[in-house]
């Protein structure tokens, strides 16, 4: 198996519509307007030599290596800068244009070091290429005098030498090798948007710089590895490039962290990986990549890895490993004992969105056919339930309208309640490009997220509500837009149910419902209000992105409906460039939902209570389906405490640590007799298991990930299962168990049966998604290309639905004892609850979760910055240490919730989405105050995970 190799045109493609036709060494090419004579050689075979082109970024011109000789111009102009034109004639290779490249070369080799046997690129190296390329034999200049390549000259101290940087745990900089082709630079400006590099000095003073003169890990780099991807040399190049070696083959694969769904090239050799490169043909990501994708895959060989299955009677025994038959037959006979003992429905299970949608599928199949009962749940229950039923209403389906491209055809974007750049990073990168082509942004956040202001980036209006006022600053935005005749009156009589929309525009209209009137709630100024919805209204294709501050709250449905209006009433559905769009938290939270993970609906998103649904699965399966709903994951925990739910199946997911209140969860798993966690690490979670069933790293499987945009994109296997099995195996054996008679050999096979099953999936296949690389659902007989864009000529369920949204205060209130409010959310460099980052170098980054607080609410309390203080609300407390920040407004503190020894979540309350039970976790009245160490709760958790985590040494068998 080769390496998979990518094409690098030099100059990125051009969009153009109109072709040119002209003449490259004798023959005719012919290529859209606007490209590089550079990339319409490419486009003819011809290669011509580059150092400082390449696709990704637009071009520069400076290594002057890639001159070419055109008819009738005079000179030797560069092939990446210069566009095509009708009847250009272009020479590649001439005398003249040898001798300039050699001599060039020559120049560049003068000054770099003469190691190319023991450099780490050696194989991989672009100026070791062009040398041949050119036929460079010989440096006339010689290797004396000035240099950056020596630490002296002659004895004495070179200044213009500079010293490896290693600060950065995954890649390493060495100047002495640097050719100042300014890729680095130039990456990290136009694809990732962070303007972290600098080249400083003039002539030959000049070097690449990280920030002000600082070492990478100090400064503002986000170790994305664009800069790395772009280096044509070893100036920067992957550690681990450096300990291993080059990697001999690779396979495409999925990342496995956020919902953006990169893809990537896994380099290895053999079974080791030695590094990830993201793949350019990924439709997701483009080329680009993040630190957790890129390189926080360390995880998977981590030492903290449970690699066999283990087994105990009561929570407070330590582990003792047995075989994987073992394992299942004890799984088997407990779950049958208890569901003889309490009923059919005392026991369930729940799906993980970090499996792929096969493993998921085989979940709820488990449950739904084993178990026979509806009692499976997923993690999107705490997080973006609200979507699926808020979109569900207004459109007719479960999902984002757009995919990733669309934002390059935005002019209006408006955030709400997420926060791109620390969450869906790679997605942001491609926002932030946009916004700096003249796009304007209105951010509403509780906090000034990064994107509020960066380099060559400002939000035209940042509205920082009050948390827990969504739908209110939604209805005065729909308010302004009636009331102002700005809606888009053809759309909604052609697309939406008139009568609906003529009532609720009668609902936004009432003065009651006016920004002046909502400031009182929401703390934003009416005239901010009113200007923003004039730009979304009136400023061209305006597109809606939201997360989890929009689902995460007792209104979080009303809230999705809220938006769905907003871009009904201004006709933003059906095209590029518009739309509503969940940034999903997980890389397949989309694809569990798909799968039929929820207790009401089968795969498809169709109610469970229907007949003709139920019959497709009856029938494949050979049982009977019951049409009843099952519990919900919070439904789970209350019928464990009141005694009537027994048994839980918990696949990849960590429900202590990412539930709301912690108590309660863990008062629910205590009070179960057999729970199963099946995951990679002993998680929270796995302190109240009864059984262990070590999981397998998406490195090591076959699959599909769903990713938010609906695309469904393919998970290869790269080595084999340390476990011994893939996750799909697992459920499969334990299914077999229990008495099904499973026998898939491939995920394929589930895939297909998938696709038998589900409309939007039908056609669907490893075969295809081979072929094409990935598809978006509804991918059927309709749309057999699948559907990059949603509803286009009509919405799925009909008439788009205008729904009435009236602004409801949440229960959890401030007030004497409370007075802040407590908001939560995610950071760069940790994912979810960081049970994979933590284990990472990731941690450099942030070590601890720490509590920002505003230095008017820090000072009443005598706090200061790196202060260990005590949060505390109604349902718990925790300390950790503060940091004052003026990201939040007096009254408002927010935290992360990664690292267990904070357990933020011991701090959210039981308060959920009225129709989804998403948890509130972004609104908690809480006080802070100084602290001394950790609260009783913390020390009790430690110590009682500290027992769980116990495991028996193995014995060696007899002599």
């Amino acid at each position: 198996m080769p390496l998979v190799h990518e094409t690098d045109y030099g100059t990125p493609a051009s969009t153009s519509e109109t072709l040119v036709t002209l003449t490259i060494d004798g023959s005719q090419v012919t290529v859209p307007e606007g490209t590089s004579v550079m990339r319409a050689s490419m486009d003819a075979g011809i290669e011509i030599p580059k150092l400082c082109a390449t696709d990704m970024i637009d071009a520069f011109g400076s290594c002057r290596l890639c001159l070419v000789e055109i008819e009738g111009r005079a000179g030797l102009p560069a092939s990446c800068t210069t566009p095509v034109a009708p009847g250009m004639v272009v020479s590649t290779q001439t005398n003249r244009l040898k001798d300039v490249r050699r001599g060039v070369m020559e120049l560049y080799i003068s000054d770099h070091p003469l190691d190319c046997l023991t450099c780490a690129a050696n194989g991989d190296c672009e100026l070791q290429d062009m040398a041949g390329a050119v036929g460079l034999r010989d440096v006339r200049y010689g290797y004396d005098g000035d240099n950056h390549v020596k630490a002296r000259n002659n004895g004495d101290l070179n200044l213009k030498w500079a010293p490896k940087d290693e600060s950065n745990p995954y890649f390493t900089f060495d100047p002495a090798k640097c050719i100042v082709c300014s890729r680095c630079v130039r990456a990290c400006e136009e694809v990732q948007g962070t303007f972290a590099l600098t080249i400083e000095g003039r002539g030959f003073d000049s070097r690449v710089s990280a920030g002000m003169h600082e070492d990478f890990v100090s400064s503002e780099c986000v170790s994305c590895g664009a800069c790395v991807q772009a280096c044509p040399t070893a100036t920067l190049i992957e550690k681990s490039v450096i300990e291993i070696g080059q990697p001999e083959h690779s396979v495409v694969t999925t990342c496995a962290y956020c919902g953006v769904g990169c893809s990537f090239k896994a380099e290895m050799r053999g079974e080791e990986l030695v590094r990830m490169v993201p793949w350019k043909d990924g439709q997701a990501n483009r080329g680009h990549s993040c630190v957790k994708g890129r390189f926080a895959y360390g995880y998977s060989s981590h030492k903290d890895r449970i690699l066999n299955p283990m087994i105990r009677e009561k929570i407070t025994d330590p582990w003792r490993e047995v075989t994987w038959d073992a394992a299942f037959a004890h799984v088997a006979s407990e779950f049958r004992r208890i569901q003889y003992q309490y009923g059919r429905d005392s026991v369930g299970g729940i799906t993980s969105s970090r499996c792929t949608n096969e493993e998921t599928y085989l979940v709820q199949k488990l449950v739904r056919a084993g178990f026979r009962n509806n009692n499976v749940d997923t993690c999107a229950r705490v997080c973006h339930s609200p979507t699926g039923y808020g979109l569900g209403q207004a459109f007719g389906t479960s999902a984002g309208t757009q995919n990733f491209d669309s934002v390059e055809k935005s002019d209006v974007v408006v955030i709400i309640g997420a926060n791109p750049t620390d969450g869906h990073p790679v997605f942001a990168s491609r926002l932030k490009k946009r916004l700096r082509q003249g796009a304007k942004l209105i951010v509403i956040d509780p906090r000034r997220i990064d994107i509020v202001r960066s380099p060559h980036v400002e939000a035209s209006y940042h509205l920082p509500l009050k948390p827990g006022t969504n739908v209110a600053i939604l209805t005065s935005l729909a308010h302004v837009i009636v009331t102002e005749g700005l809606f888009n009156e053809a759309f909604i009589r052609e697309r939406c149910d008139w009568s609906e929309f003529e009532d609720w525009a009668s609902f936004v209209a009432d003065p009651h419902h006016s920004p002046e009137a909502s400031e009182k709630f929401t703390g934003v100024p009416a005239d901010l209000v009113r200007r923003a919805a004039r730009l979304y209204a009136t400023g061209g294709n305006g597109a809606i992105y939201y997360g989890l501050g929009v689902t995460e709250h007792s209104q979080g449905s009303t809230t999705v409906m809220a938006i769905a209006n907003l871009a009904m009433v201004t006709g933003n559905i059906g095209r590029p460039g518009v739309g509503v769009n969940p940034l999903r938290g997980q890389n397949n939270v989309q694809g569990s939902c798909d799968m039929g993970s929820f207790p009401h609906e089968l795969p498809g998103y169709r109610h469970i209570s229907d007949d003709a649904t139920r019959d497709i699965f009856e029938k494949l399966w050979g049982v009977k389906i019951s049409n009843e709903p099952g519990l919900r994951i919070p439904n789970m925990l209350d019928a464990a405490v009141d005694g009537t739910f027994k048994g839980l199946y918990v696949q990849g997911e960590d429900i202590l640590q990412s539930d709301p209140d912690t108590k309660h969860v863990a008062a629910g798993l205590a009070a179960m007799e057999c729970v199963v966690v099946h995951d990679l690490f002993l998680n929270e979670t796995a302190n109240y298991a009864h059984v262990f069933l070590p999981g397998s790293s998406f490195l090591e499987k076959d699959g599909t990930f769903t990713n938010a945009e609906r695309r469904i994109n393919r998970v290869r296997k790269v080595m084999s299962p340390r476990n011994g099995y893939a996750d799909w195996e697992v459920t499969q054996k334990m299914a077999q168990a229990m008495g099904l008679a499973w026998n898939y050999t491939h995920p394929s096979e589930i895939m297909d049966e998938i696709a038998a099953t589900t409309p939007s999936f039908a056609l669907v296949s490893y075969d295809y998604l081979d072929q094409v690389g990935s598809v978006q659902w509804p991918c059927n007989e309709a749309h057999p290309q699948g559907s990059p864009i949603m509803h286009v000529d009509g919405f799925v369920r009909g008439k788009g639905k205008f729904i009435r949204t009236e602004y409801v205060a949440t229960d959890e209130r401030t007030g004497p004892r409370f007075p802040l409010l407590l908001t939560t959310g995610r950071i760069l460099s940790q994912y979810n609850v960081g049970a994979q980052t933590r284990r990472t170098e990731n941690v450099v980054w942030h070590p601890e979760d720490r509590l920002e607080i505003h230095a008017h609410d820090a000072e009443q309390r005598g706090i200061r910055d790196g202060d260990w203080i005590k949060l505390m609300s109604r349902s718990g407390d925790t300390t950790l240490r503060a940091l004052i920040t003026d990201r939040v407004a007096p009254g408002v503190v927010y935290t992360t919730f990664h690292h267990p020894d904070t357990q933020a979540n011991v701090i959210t309350t039981d308060f959920s989405d009225w129709a989804t039970n998403c948890p509130e976790y972004k609104v908690t009245a809480v006080q802070v105050s100084p602290s001394n160490g950790p609260t009783d709760w913390q020390r009790d958790y430690d110590e009682q995970a500290r027992q769980s985590r116990r495991i028996l040494s193995r014995l060696e068998p007899a002599e």
